[in-house]
């Protein structure tokens, strides 16, 4: 049987913090859980939409500023926080022309990647379940982890490839970050999903024709935001989800269907990249986990 959300148990008195969740998948998992109960804080850059969103939500929905292009927000945020449950790393960027955060990241890894990197690492002490990443089929269209320019410092730049590799640091650091967590005893819990693939405003900013004339096909390959969302509430909210299995859509290439097992590169899993990389985001972010 498919799982649904209608089998997510009662959430009253959890809180769930979402980033990018003004919009698309992000506003579709804060719509279901305020409708299970939770406590919602939508961490988002652009508040303006985020609050216009969270007044169309029934129950209890809270807006905050996050900038994930932006450590200082990053840090401001993650000290302004306290305790909750679940964080939820849904913001990404997709196929964007060459650009640098504010930190002088390349703008989709800094963004997709090392935000969330930073953001967990700050927030982990305070975190009393789980954290949800949100990686991608994406992750399997980049041949290599090129660990020693991960910021295309030296290389040319393909939008679609530093797509693909922020998606695939995205299940590295997933996946360490459970392997870490086990490691030190913790009960806390790191989840890796993808959503398959889905007609939101993730394919309206690459500033081609592109914009105007990708959501159509994907339509027809793909499935509804509704639909897309349930990997991540599957792993958010059931208490007997498995953190080592990366879940997500299986059907055409795992760009549709109900939430299963995903199947993953070999490079995802190579544990000794996990670790560089892990060790690189850290010196890049200055952000040092404590377990």
């Amino acid at each position: 049987m498919a799982w649904k959300p209608t089998e997510i148990p009662d959430q009253t008195g959890r809180t769930f913090v979402i980033t990018g969740a003004n919009g698309g998948l992000g506003a579709v998992t804060s719509e279901v859980l305020a409708a299970k109960g939770a406590t919602v804080i939508m961490a988002c850059r652009n508040t303006a939409k985020a609050k216009e969103v969270a007044d169309r939500i029934d129950g209890d929905v809270r807006v905050a500023e996050l900038d994930l292009a932006d450590m200082a927000s990053v840090r401001k945020f993650a000290h302004d926080s306290g305790e909750f449950d679940v964080l939820i790393n849904n913001a990404g960027l997709m196929n964007l022309p060459f650009s640098r955060t504010k930190d002088g990241f390349e703008t989709q890894w800094g963004v997709n990647h090392l935000g969330h990197f930073a953001l967990t690492g700050l927030l982990l002490d305070r975190i009393t379940d789980r954290v949800v990443t949100l990686s991608s089929i994406a992750h399997k269209q980049t041949p290599k982890l090129w660990i020693d320019d991960l910021d295309y410092k030296k290389r040319r730049y393909q939008r679609n490839l530093a797509y693909a590799q922020s998606k695939l640091c995205n299940l590295m650091f997933a996946r360490e970050l459970q392997r870490r967590l086990t490691e030190s005893g913790s009960r806390k819990r790191s989840y890796a999903v993808h959503p398959g693939v889905s007609a939101t405003d993730l394919f309206a900013h690459t500033e081609t024709p592109l914009d105007h004339i990708s959501k159509p096909f994907i339509r027809l390959i793909g499935h509804s935001p509704a639909k897309a969302a349930h990997s991540t509430l599957f792993a958010a909210t059931m208490r007997d989800a498995d953190p080592t299995v990366y879940w997500g859509p299986t059907r055409l290439f795992g760009t549709q269907g109900p939430v299963r097992p995903s199947s993953s590169t070999r490079l995802s899993k190579n544990e000794d990249l996990w670790q560089r990389l892990w060790t690189e985001s850290e010196r890049l972010t200055g952000v040092i986990y404590s377990f």
